[in-house]
């Protein structure tokens, strides 16, 4: 497998030794024997998904008898003509890339892809570092595997790359296969979204939760990871970070071993809530990206709704989060990055111009799951139950939170209940009886609002 090859092989770091050092470190705090290599799998090829295994095998695939890098995927996933061609395009656009596929003796299938005599497939063009969802980025060569039992069984270390609507079925499906497992391995989440629950309280589940509850790993073995990155600039060494939140037993080991010189990872004990807040923002880059289209990208227009929904998200934190001002510094910032080039936002446009209909689905070809829709559905129901009534400032009687949040209730008939168009959304940023969100600021300050059964846990809690 030719790690040597992409762009952040430590060959290119000012000591690879170190590397080799953050590798033995962590191969040690796993009981790792001398000759039994560090396994680490991706389940789901998805845009950061990839790019997570890319950076991976960047660092350390050179390492083989150490660590192993693999990453899973369903097969069958056909290519089509029009991205075939576009991948030919990127191919001779890039000499180093061009210059891999005629040493690999990969070439001519792209040649003849191109020409429309052969059909490639999903898992074939990721073996030679292309994701379906991120064509225009050329990533290292990765061992693709396309049987899940093959992949999982005895991995250390799973990194789940799957939308989080996928998340329970397919760790559902690895939890039967971990059965016989004496030691858990650890799981590290890049999904955001939610799910919501409301029996027998209303609450949300979370990714690492459906994990947790699909193979019996104890929640200590799983993390989180998120952060204000887009997957393309980072593999392509622009600066970032990111928080991993989870359990002390774990969070600091890794984010040492996942850290590199661009890519920086700090860590977190609070699990859910970092969570949760990586699926919050996903809601209102839909609406973001709708206003920007409606209102031809004016930055007044922009800017009143960036105000409306953040003062509707710190809202919400203050629902969720006994102490939410700690959020208010990393929500902002997933929220602003998202805002600028996530998919979400790019979904929002793409509806409002009439390019897509909601008919088409969430899973959009060459960019994956919209997760902002399936979270603008969670967000609401779990937000209209009447157990979690809060008092209006106005009316002075009590209502379901959901009452204070004119964008998401917006955004759910539009992309849910599909009762209204999407140029509905500019009706709920101009309505003339709106109170300065100020208004709303301060009252989620200034009132107990904290909702812990939301989160799943009694009040007083400490957070996994």
């Amino acid at each position: 497998m030719g790690g040597a090859e992409g762009p952040g092989h430590p060959n290119g770091h000012a000591n690879g030794a170190v590397v080799e050092e953050k590798l033995d470190e962590l191969r040690r705090q796993l009981g790792k024997a001398d000759g039994d290599p560090l396994r680490i799998v991706g389940v789901g090829a998805g845009a950061w998904g990839s790019v997570f295994c890319a950076l991976l095998q960047d660092a350390y695939g050179h390492l083989r008898d150490k660590a192993q890098v693999r990453i899973w995927r369903r097969p069958g996933r056909a290519v089509d003509r029009a991205t075939a061609e576009h991948l030919f395009e990127v191919i001779n656009a890039r000499e180093d890339v061009l210059r891999r596929l005629i040493r690999r003796c990969a070439y001519l299938k792209y040649v003849e892809a191109r020409l429309g005599d052969r059909t490639l497939y999903a898992d074939e063009i990721l073996r030679d570092g292309f994701c379906l969802n991120m064509i225009d980025t050329p990533l290292c060569p990765l061992k693709v595997v396309t049987n899940l039992q093959e992949a999982v069984w005895d991995a250390d270390i799973v990194v789940n790359g799957l939308p989080s609507t996928d998340t329970r079925e397919v760790f559902g499906e690895i939890g039967r296969y971990w059965n016989e497992r004496i030691t858990a391995p650890i799981i590290i989440s890049l999904a955001k979204g939610i799910e919501a629950s409301l029996d027998p309280l209303p609450r949300i589940i979370t990714p690492t939760q459906m994990i947790s509850n699909a193979t019996g790993v104890p929640l200590e073995n799983i993390l989180y990871l998120g952060g204000p990155n887009i997957a393309s600039e980072i593999y392509n060494k622009e600066y970032a970070n990111a928080r991993i939140c989870g359990a002390d037993k774990w969070r600091k080991p890794l984010a040492k071993f996942l850290r590199q010189p661009h890519f920086i990872v700090w860590d977190n004990s609070d699990l859910i809530t970092h969570e949760v807040m990586g699926g919050l923002k996903n809601v209102y880059a839909i609406g973001a990206g709708m206003v920007a289209a409606l209102t031809n990208e004016s930055a007044t227009s922009k800017s009143v709704y960036f105000a409306l929904c953040t003062s509707e998200m710190i809202y919400i934190t203050h629902l969720l989060e006994e102490e939410p001002e700690k959020l208010a510094g990393p929500l902002l910032a997933d929220t602003y990055v998202t805002l600028l080039k996530g998919r979400n936002a790019w979904y929002g446009q793409k509806l409002a111009k009439g390019e897509l209909t909601l008919e088409m689905g969430d899973s959009i070809k060459g960019k994956g799951t919209i997760q902002g829709v399936s979270a603008v559905d969670a967000f609401y129901e779990l937000l209209s139950q009447d157990s979690l009534s809060v008092m209006h400032p106005e009316a002075n009687r009590s209502v379901a939170p959901v009452e204070m949040c004119p964008i998401l209730k917006a955004l759910h008939r539009i992309l849910i209940k599909r009762d209204r168009p999407a140029d509905s959304i500019l009706q709920a940023i101009r309505d003339e009886t709106m109170y300065d969100p100020r208004e709303r600021i301060e009252m989620a300050q200034g009132h107990s609002l904290y909702r812990p059964s939301l989160l799943g846990q009694p009040k007083g809690d400490v957070k996994a």
